[in-house]
């Protein structure tokens, strides 16, 4: 966890900025991020990150268009060298809040940032940032939010037996988070927050404005005309997503890997990776999803990171990044082939 001086610095950074910029990954675990930390100051505005693998240069520009005068980013381990050279320019000060071992990727964090990561505390921890931003609100009517983030991100919160409290009806007696997440109306709303993140600009929009004035779980679960657009979004994704689900299961041979790729124009790959690794505890997990010259990968299972990284070091234009049971990585589609050799040779 973060120590007292960081949550201090935190919340003093939060009541100096005046009209905030939260840039934030785009999965559950920065949604409900960002949520925390704007219920807690109760002013900026959110932006979902959706390049990959880095947050690119292009994102400089809702700065300039928020008016922004303080950047927040959170759950992004990688943030290009254009973007920080912009942020130099204008001299707007940056907190970045991360859970991501970055240094061990050899990346650098520029000396003008303000960078919170538990894994390179005295007692190192690895957290979701989820986790980390509640401890920094303490706003115990928004601990839906921070458990939602929390079991999306396989991370089993110690402030779940107060949510079981509150809401008996919405959890599931488990110390499991994927048991959670994927047999609870608390895990099924957290796949709703995904889905929704996956709609288009004005309606995931519509949704960070929604969930800052919702006041509790019941009113994300329960349709309405205020969320009607979330429910719909969800019930097309769920479907795209079921079917995807069907086929890679097909996919399942006796031996150690589970290997799936696919194309389209949505990619699912994490939370492919998530369910495939709940259901699958003992194999490696490999889920890619192959658009034009690229494929985004996500893998999850014991010591995935090291095996990943091993698998792609020789192929060009590859890099990859995350924990040491779930990571994310890119290669060329004309290499999609080779990996899944090379992959199942180092297992």
């Amino acid at each position: 966890m973060l120590t007292k001086t960081q949550v201090k610095e935190i919340r003093e950074h939060l009541d100096k900025a005046q009209n905030p910029v939260f840039f934030f990954d785009n999965d559950q675990d920065g949604l409900c991020s960002f949520l925390l930390l704007q219920r807690y100051s109760e002013k900026g505005r959110g932006v979902a990150i959706k390049s990959y693998p880095e947050m690119d240069k292009g994102y400089f520009r809702r700065v300039g268009e928020l008016n922004a005068d303080y950047i927040f980013i959170l759950d992004k381990p990688i943030v290009g060298s254009e973007f920080w050279e912009k942020v130099r320019q204008v001299n707007i000060p940056v907190v970045w809040i991360d859970h991501h071992d970055v240094k061990a990727d050899g990346e650098e964090i520029p000396e003008f940032v303000n960078y919170y990561n538990p894994v390179y505390n005295k007692d190192s921890t690895n957290e979701p940032v989820t986790a980390l931003c509640y401890q920094v609100s303490e706003k115990k009517e928004d601990i839906w939010l921070a458990v939602a983030g929390c079991i999306a991100d396989s991370y089993f919160p110690d402030f779940y037996k107060d949510f079981l409290k509150k809401y008996p009806d919405l959890g599931k007696k488990s110390n499991e988070a994927f048991d959670i997440l994927y047999d609870s109306q608390i895990g099924e709303m957290a796949r709703m927050f995904a889905a929704g993140l996956k709609d288009t600009t004005s309606n995931v929009v519509s949704m960070l404005r929604f969930l800052i004035r919702a006041k509790t779980p019941y009113d994300v679960l329960e349709e309405s005309p205020k969320n009607k657009s979330m429910h719909k979004r969800y019930k097309f994704i769920r479907e795209k997503y079921d079917r995807l689900l069907e086929k890679a299961l097909a996919e399942r041979k006796p031996d150690k890997v589970l290997f799936f790729s696919y194309g389209g124009d949505m990619s699912m790959s994490g939370e492919l990776a998530n369910e495939l690794s709940y259901r699958f505890p003992d194999k490696i997990i490999v889920v890619c999803y192959a658009r034009g010259s690229k494929v985004n990968i996500s893998a999850r299972g014991e010591n995935v990171k090291k095996v990943v990284l091993k698998a792609i070091e020789g192929l060009e234009g590859s890099r990859g990044g995350g924990h040491e049971r779930a990571i994310g990585a890119q290669i060329r589609n004309e290499d999609l082939g080779k990996l899944k050799i090379i992959l199942k040779e180092i297992v």
